[in-house]
């Protein structure tokens, strides 16, 4: 099986066309140290709505399906593009949370539509107090004022401990933002399924989704991850996200 590494700020991806691969494959091609190494495997395959480019399934590195992953519609986007799949830049590609809108620039950065957003209510949990928040999945929102306090935070042992929370049934996303300066956030995010990961699309629209509607900034901002920075707009109900997307290498997947 043919397979392309693809990577968007660091959150990385296995990247195949059509099969749909069991759980224990999806867990052994992410392994780092004895599979390929991604947070997640995304399967590229012919559209069920002819207005779509193609359609996109995605799995997190412990097997189990995702609903949404942002910068993996990004990576997705540069592979139907750079492959001639689509007659220009701009095109839909069908996703498991519904149509997502991509463009690919002049200079190989994608933007990508997430769809419409969601705000829910406070939750505290691990003395933090988090807003919940939905892009198609589900995040925990929590602001520090400090930006070494987001480097301090033991994110991995409260990643876990929110799994459990009663308030995100499904498990949960959970990002720690502090302002940089004006509409820059410093972020780091624990994804259910994969862990503490470089970079999260569906995450930096839930924390500017969050920052806005709080007044701590205005409908455009930049999401500054350990992996790089993503740009975000608040376009009323819906959030965008701007950054790069590439090929890292191309193999094959023994049989």
């Amino acid at each position: 099986m043919q397979f392309v590494k693809m990577e968007a700020l660091g959150n990385d991806f296995v990247v195949i066309e059509g099969s749909t691969p069991d759980p224990g494959q999806v867990r052994a091609w992410c392994d780092r140290r004895r599979g390929i190494g991604a947070d997640g495997v995304l399967v590229i395959s012919g559209p069920d709505d002819s207005g779509a480019a193609a359609r996109m399934s995605l799995w997190n590195s412990d097997g189990s399906v995702a609903e949404s992953c942002g910068n993996g519609l990004r990576c997705v986007a540069r592979y139907v593009f750079d492959r001639g799949w689509t007659d220009g830049p701009a095109f839909v590609v069908e996703t498991p949370a519904g149509p997502g809108e991509v463009e690919v620039m002049a200079d190989g950065s994608v933007r990508a539509g997430l769809g419409n957003y969601r705000i829910g209510s406070s939750v505290t949990a691990s003395g933090y107090r988090f807003v919940s928040a939905s892009v198609g999945n589900p995040h925990a929102v929590t602001f520090i004022e400090e930006p070494s306090g987001v480097d301090g935070v033991d994110l991995a042992e409260i990643g876990r401990l929110m799994q459990d929370h009663p308030a995100f049934p499904e498990g949960v996303n959970v990002e720690f933002a502090a302002p940089l300066e004006q509409e820059v956030f410093r972020v780091r995010v624990w994804e259910r399924g994969a862990g503490e990961t470089r970079a999260c699309g569906t995450g930096a629209v839930a924390v500017a989704a969050v920052a806005y509607a709080q007044g701590r900034a205005g409908p455009a901002v930049e999401i500054r991850y350990p992996g790089g920075s993503l740009g975000v707009e608040i376009a009323g109900e819906a959030g965008w996200i701007s950054g790069p997307a590439v090929s890292v290498f191309a193999g094959t997947i023994p049989a």
